[in-house]
């Protein structure tokens, strides 16, 4: 066994207080690495929303006559009658040319059936139609004119006119200034949140913009996959974003 001399113990001493300060300065520095790591893992997710009013600038009106005849000859006369009136009716409403987009015409061959619903090979009628798209963006005109095209059933004219859509082609503006309000007002909301528990808001981790939702006017309708309202002339925009922000 190796003797221990007593010049030997000031040496151990000084080794063992060496060992002793390491183990604490390891300590402060273990604490102060823990209550870094979570001070920067302390965050605060906040949902903010914007919503904004808005109203069309533009609208399709889709419109279309069709025509009922024992030959294909005779329903395609009687549906160019129909179609030069629906054409009279444009101008004097003075509806641009290059607003209207004629389709092709749609030619339907009526099969005859016996007393049980079976074809018998034979045509009774042919049924031609012509679909017209009217794309205009005074919003209010066309909207009266659309409602106003059913008096030429009176002329024996089969018109068909379906409800207009209503677009607004400033959308990609909007959502631009949608997303910055709705981060602010999550801000606001993460700041309300953080002064109740003596915190305070730090700088933005993350954030995630959800899908905007364009409903009516005053709709509480909401959908995962968003909403485009086409029905209403007068709508509602609304903008979500979920931000995440470190508490300090």
């Amino acid at each position: 066994m190796k003797d221990f001399s007593p010049k030997s113990f000031p040496e151990l001493f000084a080794g063992l207080v060496a060992l002793s300060l390491a183990l604490v300065v390891s300590s402060l520095i273990g604490g102060q690495a823990i209550r870094d790591f979570k001070r920067a893992n302390d965050v605060l997710v906040v949902t903010g929303s914007a919503k904004r009013p808005i109203r069309s600038d533009a609208m399709i009106w889709r419109v279309s006559v069709s025509s009922q005849r024992p030959t294909a000859q005779e329903a395609y006369q009687d549906l160019t009658r129909q179609t030069d009136r629906l054409g009279g009716y444009f101008q004097a409403q003075q509806v641009p040319e290059a607003a209207i987009t004629p389709g092709a015409i749609e030619s339907y061959a009526i099969p005859a059936v016996d007393a049980n619903g079976r074809d018998t090979g034979q045509i009774v009628a042919y049924r031609l139609t012509q679909r017209f798209e009217v794309r205009a963006e005074d919003v209010d005109r066309y909207t009266q004119l659309a409602q106003q095209s059913a008096e030429l059933l009176n002329e024996n004219i089969n018109i068909v006119s379906e409800p207009p859509q209503y677009l607004y082609t400033q959308l990609s503006q909007v959502r631009i200034e949608m997303v910055a309000e709705a981060t602010k007002d999550a801000k606001a909301r993460a700041e309300a949140i953080a002064d109740s528990t003596g915190a305070r808001v730090g700088e933005v981790r993350s954030a995630n913009t959800g899908v905007f939702q364009i409903t009516s006017r005053n709709s509480t309708d909401v959908s995962d996959y968003g909403i485009y309202d086409t029905s209403s002339i007068d709508k509602d925009i609304t903008a979500v974003v979920s931000v995440t922000f470190t508490l300090e």
